[in-house]
């Protein structure tokens, strides 16, 4: 079987990679394209894909002639919604998207589209696709994914929306703008697609009041199960860090995206106090998408406290939490691997307007206040940081967040793919039979009646 996964950003390639390479594993062809940044391609888990067998990378650019991949840059350019923002830029953008509009739009999705899912399928009429969880806010226009769906679904292909993340809240109204608890129409358009995958049912909640129970399967997370961490180990580059040999206890931070509520303010005074401690190195790691545009890592004092750092863009959370002892959480997915190795994350859920879903599954992880920081890093120093969950609890969070189903997820992710590989054919197989049993049902009642 083939399949066409499309990655789009950083997030993208942390989960959807332990599927791709199961995939392959388990015998199967991958046509793995690139669609964000073209410094992916230098990406050590991209390089990790290209070396299996049975795996193609490329970057959109190299598949499509260079006036094409212009044009479709150029109409990918006039429907991002980040664009639009831009003022003076934003306009103009808004004013070619009317002038240039779907109709005109069309043969430049189809021809590309064409292209990419020729280069995959042209030997085969069974196989899948597969995006990340696209939304209405895309980098990518929901306009082309649509496009490239259907053209997949015309040539009896699946279609399949897999996990870009998890769930870090417990509850609903998470960003700004967000003031009543109601469904969130940012979801809608995962309706294009045969099936939704989701880690768990928190991130199911999102798209149930559009979508049926069928369409939604609830998996576990390929990013956090024991089988892709332990490959992981492997893989990950070591942190290049300069470690202060005087430090005795060494904390991360891990900060959301600026559309998110938190309470900036607070967080700066918090790295003031953690960075009064003798013997504590901070880094501070702002999100992987927009960080630089966050308030606190803007703050030029913080280059004056010699044991804070804000750690650079290249820099993977992966390697930043191997180095940790301690991670302070403001509501990122990215540390529910530090939960699995019994690293101390501390759900800093005052300093933002969220309820983390660390704090829900484990209330001993919760700060709910300045004193329990004081106090936590205190005891970290002086009696270490062993036994610091409750291990009931901590079960509970990796059963129903991440192990749902059972420990072996990656098996769960390839049986639905080559599922929804053969669900077309299937479902014609058993539309001929039932034409071919009632034809036969009829012919024998015309029979009975003498009508031939």
């Amino acid at each position: 079987m083939k399949a066409l996964f499309f990655l789009r950003h950083y997030n993208d390639i942390d989960h959807i990679t332990p599927v791709v390479a199961k995939w392959s594993e388990s015998g199967h062809y991958a046509d793995v394209v690139l669609l964000g940044h073209a410094k992916f391609l230098n990406d050590y888990r991209i390089k990790y894909l290209g070396s299996l067998d049975r795996v193609r990378i490329a970057h959109i650019r190299e598949l499509l002639p260079s006036l094409e991949f212009l044009q479709w840059r150029l109409q990918t350019f006039l429907l991002i919604r980040g664009v639009k923002r831009i003022f003076l830029v934003g306009k103009l953008a808004e004013m070619l998207a009317r002038k240039y509009d779907a109709r005109k739009r069309e043969p430049i999705w189809r021809s590309t589209a064409e292209r990419l899912l020729k280069r995959t399928f042209a030997d085969t009429d069974e196989g899948v696709i597969a995006f990340d969880w696209v939304t209405s806010v895309s980098p990518v226009p929901i306009e082309w994914i649509e496009t490239i769906v259907t053209m997949a679904k015309e040539r009896k292909l699946g279609a399949v929306s897999l996990p870009h993340g998890d769930s870090p809240h417990a509850n609903q109204l998470i960003r700004h703008h967000e003031r009543a608890i109601k469904p969130n129409t940012l979801y809608a358009d995962a309706k294009i697609f045969d099936k939704l995958v989701v880690p768990n049912e928190l991130c199911a909640i999102r798209f149930r009041p559009f979508l049926s129970n069928q369409a939604i399967a609830v998996l576990g997370s390929p990013r956090y199960c024991d089988e892709w961490l332990n490959k992981l180990a492997t893989l990950s580059p070591p942190p290049r860090l300069n470690t202060n040999p005087d430090t005795r206890l060494r904390i991360v931070m891990f900060l959301r995206k600026r559309e998110f509520t938190t309470f900036w303010e607070e967080v700066r005074i918090i790295v003031d106090m953690i960075a009064a401690f003798p013997g504590v190195e901070l880094v501070i790691k702002p999100h992987t998408r927009g960080g630089w545009r966050q308030p606190l890592t803007d703050n030029a004092s913080l280059r004056h406290l010699p044991n804070v750092s804000v750690a650079e863009d290249s820099m993977h959370s992966i390697s930043l939490m191997n180095w940790a002892d301690v991670i302070i959480d403001l509501a990122t997915s990215v540390v529910f691997e530090a939960v699995k190795a019994k690293k101390p994350v501390l759900a800093a859920d005052y300093l933002h307007a969220g309820r983390s879903a660390l704090a829900h599954f484990m209330p001993e992880t919760e700060l709910k206040c300045r004193d329990d920081v004081y106090k936590l890093i205190d005891r970290f120093l002086t009696t270490g940081c062993d036994n610091f969950y409750v291990e009931e609890h901590r079960r509970r969070f990796i059963n129903e967040m991440l192990h749902v189903g059972g420990a072996d997820v990656l098996p769960r992710y390839v049986a639905l793919l080559e599922e929804q590989a053969r669900w077309v054919k299937i479902e014609e197989a058993d539309e001929t039979s039932k034409q071919e049993e009632s034809r036969s049902v009829w012919g024998q009642i015309k029979a009975l009646c003498g009508l031939y």
